[in-house]
């Protein structure tokens, strides 16, 4: 999977690339070119980069609920205060 993001991640990049080099000769295949790399960039590594991360994360952790912010105010009392 961590592979499979990074040649997702290149080849989007690379198309970017691409796309800006022969942005004279060719426009529309330049904005095709920069336009699948940002698609590839933000709707399929970004995704994928995400849920690799997160898998076995309990997401209750991380909302702001009244029970975590009391967890947050105990923290903040037991830190010294000169830090």
């Amino acid at each position: 999977m961590k592979y499979l993001i990074i040649l997702i991640f290149v080849g989007s990049l690379a198309s970017i690339t691409y796309g800006f080099t022969i942005n004279e000769e060719n426009l529309v295949l330049a904005n095709k070119c920069i336009g699948f790399g940002t698609v590839g960039i933000f709707l399929v590594a970004m995704p994928l980069f995400l849920i690799k991360v997160s898998k076995g994360k309990n997401m209750k952790d991380y909302m702001l609920n009244e029970e975590n912010i009391k967890k947050m105010q105990a923290n903040e009392k037991k830190k010294p205060q000169n830090q």
